[in-house]
């Protein structure tokens, strides 16, 4: 069974940074694409950034290209978030997720993802 786990997240201020951090259990790491999604309170799960399984190709929402960069470690079934320059609409639960069998690409529809960590709070105070 597959089991992703994320950490990092908390408080911090307008301008600051974090960096999550997301491990992955129980599947060959380097067979999935890898992505992170994030839901404020009473707004849909918005995409943020999605990795190749070989981290050749990555992508990013909009609001946050420039100022995020994804990346992974296939050596540790590791998936990162770094977050820069955060600011207070960025507030939200950050989940990451694997597309199983996803040899090619990074999508970003959260329907081509299958397994879902259970996600890890990040708060930019103003």
């Amino acid at each position: 069974q597959v089991q992703l786990v994320e950490s990092g997240g908390g408080l911090v201020q307008t301008g600051g940074s974090l960096r999550l951090s997301c491990v992955v259990s129980g599947r060959t790491f380097n067979s999935d694409a890898m992505g992170w999604f994030r839901q404020a309170p009473g707004v849909e799960r918005e995409f943020v950034a999605a990795i190749s399984r070989t981290g050749g190709s990555t992508r990013y929402a909009d609001s946050v290209k420039g100022r995020f960069t994804i990346s992974r470690d296939n050596t540790k079934n590791m998936v990162y978030l770094q977050m820069n320059s955060l600011k207070p609409e960025d507030t939200a639960v950050y989940t990451c997720a694997a597309a199983l069998g996803r040899l090619v690409g990074a999508p970003s529809a959260p329907y081509e993802y299958h397994s879902w960590g259970q996600g890890t709070q990040v708060t930019v105070s103003s």
